[in-house]
């Protein structure tokens, strides 16, 4: 299965959870500053990912280049979203990213695939959930780094589970 996961980081810590899923899938990883048209579409699974920033906004490069993701044709592919965040020191917008590229992939026609329970998790609110689950993997590095990779691995078992073979 082509997997092509697709990131904005400034610190580093969103490229480490992308190079993590890269090496476990056997994808390839793009940074979206130089990701095009053709990223997003061929492959049989996309994986988005970025960081949120305090108020709960998208990281800059994602902003920067939202239009890539726009012109993109994603009827009917199959997306699997991934966030970093601060429960503690965000509360009020844990992980919101994952909902802003949520609201962007189905806009276009795409099926989001592997939501995540909040259990485990002590935010207040965020944009990420919907339906009493986030719609992707939701990480804290800061406060919840010991649990990383489990939730990784986890996670990325069972998107590939449900993507196209």
């Amino acid at each position: 299965m082509s997997v092509t996961i697709i990131f904005g980081s400034d610190g580093g810590a969103t490229r480490g959870v992308a190079a993590k899923l890269r090496k476990k899938c056997q994808g390839r990883s793009v940074d979206i500053k130089d990701a095009t048209a053709d990223d997003f579409e061929n492959c049989q699974l996309l994986i988005l990912g970025s960081p949120t920033y305090g108020d709960g906004t998208l990281q800059t490069d994602w902003e920067d280049n939202i239009e890539k993701l726009r012109s993109a044709n994603l009827a009917g592919k199959k997306v699997a979203l991934f966030g970093t965040g601060d429960q503690q020191q965000y509360p009020f917008s844990f992980v919101d990213a994952l909902g802003i590229l949520y609201d962007e992939v189905t806009d276009l026609g795409a099926e989001v695939v592997g939501s995540t329970e909040t259990e485990g998790y002590d935010f207040v609110e965020s944009a990420g959930v919907r339906d009493g689950k986030f719609v992707g993997l939701a990480l804290d590095l800061d406060t919840q780094s010991g649990m990383t990779e489990k939730r990784v691995t986890a996670w990325l078992t069972d998107v590939l589970a449900l993507a196209p073979a």
